[in-house]
């Protein structure tokens, strides 16, 4: 079997370009990918296209290992996070044609099952009026979906410091979701690399008493000292890694021990069998895995192949049921939430089980999608475009 060549789909919201990539065969299979690019879709599409010459074609799609090794470094140059995400789609979609071939899902092929279900928490619910009131509201509405658990960032537009009043705020914003959610639901605290270490150690300490499930990227990811700085102050887990590419990079923050759940991208770091390999890796220092999953059906169905199979998976984000969550109809076979027990549930289907519709996906066209954490209102998703 060998590739004959890839077209690509891209499926627009104002805040998000969500890329789907079919990989194409001389047998008739085809398989499907998907990433989320934050301003560098039309980067990722021009890759892809000097990758379909240089390295994609003619290859063969159950050669998963060789056809990653020659698109990281066949061109020598050091991948990033387009390069990358450019190998992820392509990397996915490969093992969906494997496993349609063989008759068997992706998981089967990454050394079987540890678990019949993992646990989904919420994202992209907070799209509402930023006050106590309509937060308490809006995670009501989660929990009642069946969620067990829910993520936020409730900083506004909080960069290195957080005054008095913005910090009570915040605090009446997550003592609202607590009280809506109850004791036993968990709620993760996300600070999008916002702050200074000091000032992320403060806020952990102040909102302490709600019992966050853990800390979020309270510093920016590029400096593990000052991470470190913040793990050794705080009592509560510190979750990162949504913004590492590569596995390699990984490495000092495993020897610093500053972490305990780490956050890779299946969609930026290289795809399927480079996040497990990842996992396993965390696994040898008593770290949890929990992807970063802000894409659509597609990068949630990877995902989950994941996580069936690592012994130290905890749990997958999902933005799908709340923001822009009529884009579920692009794929066929979505993986969905169970309302009874909060988890996806095991799936037999082939490959990764999805299926794109690309007449739907024609429904939503490419847009100057737009997503600035440090802009007023971010967290309801609806850009004002240009200022």
């Amino acid at each position: 079997m060998r590739i004959t060549g890839i077209s690509t789909h891209v499926v627009g919201t104002p805040w998000r370009n969500l890329t789907y990539v079919q990989v194409h065969t001389d047998e008739g299979l085809t398989g499907v990918g998907e990433t989320r690019m934050l301003g560098h879709t039309d980067a990722l599409l021009g890759y892809l296209r000097e990758a379909e010459a240089n390295h994609i074609l003619g290859s063969d799609p159950f050669a998963v290992e060789d056809l990653v090794k020659r698109m990281k470094y066949g061109d020598y140059g050091r991948a990033g996070e387009i390069v990358m995400s450019g190998i992820a789609v392509i990397e996915m979609a490969c093992w969906d044609i494997k496993g349609k071939a063989l008759g068997v899902p992706v998981w089967q092929l990454l050394g079987g099952k540890v678990t019949d279900k993992v646990k989904a928490y919420a994202n992209g619910w907070y799209t509402t009026e930023r006050t106590p009131e309509a937060y308490h509201k809006a995670a009501q509405g989660v929990m009642e979906r069946g969620y067990r658990a829910l993520k936020i960032d409730p900083f506004g537009t909080g960069h290195f410091e957080l005054d008095h009043q913005q910090t009570l705020y915040a605090v009446s914003l997550i003592e609202a979701v607590r009280d809506a959610i109850g004791p036993e639901a968990e709620l993760m605290l996300e600070m999008h690399g916002r702050f200074s270490p000091a000032t992320a150690v403060r806020l952990a300490r102040e909102l302490a008493p709600f019992k966050p499930a853990w800390l979020e990227e309270p510093v920016p990811p590029e400096n593990f000292k000052a991470l470190e700085k913040v793990a050794a102050k705080v009592d509560m887990p510190v979750a990162t890694g949504e913004r590492i590419h590569d596995r390699i990079e990984f490495r000092e923050l495993f020897e610093s021990q500053a972490v305990d759940i780490i956050q890779p991208d299946v969609g930026h770091i290289g795809g399927i069998w480079e996040t497990r390999k990842l996992a396993a890796t965390a696994e040898t220092h008593y770290m949890l895995v929990a992807p970063h999953n802000v894409g659509g059906p597609v990068l949630t169905a990877a995902s989950l192949q994941v996580g069936f199979t690592a012994p130290n998976f905890k749990i997958l984000e999902h933005f799908n049921d709340f923001a822009d969550a009529e884009i579920k109809k692009v794929v066929k076979g979505a993986p969905q939430v169970n309302p009874e027990d909060g988890c996806f549930h095991l799936s037999d289907a082939p490959g990764l089980g999805v299926e794109l519709d690309v007449d739907a996906a024609a429904e939503f066209p490419q847009q100057q999608a737009r997503f600035d954490l440090w802009a007023e209102g971010w967290e309801q998703r609806k850009p004002k475009g240009p200022q």
